[in-house]
């Protein structure tokens, strides 16, 4: 029998840092996604298509956040693109490294 008060651990070691990296990793790409890709996508139309319809970077940026505030699934994609990416470049590694064991 346990004493009061003493969790009970089953996870395998190193579970909960295998976790916080991936947390770290998925909010720190969410942020990428957030605040640094709608500006590389502002300036990268600007350059190509001209100038933005609205009243610039502030009205791209409101019109965005409030796409995703709505819950918009392409705004949503937009903004968890970086982390969709990485999760599809580290699946083809793992399909590379079964196919190269075969």
């Amino acid at each position: 029998m346990h004493a009061i008060g003493s969790p009970v651990s089953n996870t395998q070691p190193g579970f909960n840092l295998r976790v916080k990296k991936e947390l770290a990793l998925f909010f720190g790409l969410l942020f990428f996604g957030v605040a640094l890709l709608p500006i590389a996508i502002w300036f990268v139309g600007q350059a190509v298509f001209g100038v933005y319809g609205g009243a610039g970077y502030a009205d791209f940026f409101g019109t965005l956040s409030a796409k995703i505030r709505s819950g918009d699934p392409v705004a949503w994609f937009l903004v968890l693109s970086p982390y969709l990416v990485w999760q599809i470049i580290r699946l083809a590694a793992l399909g590379w490294r079964t196919a190269g064991k075969l």
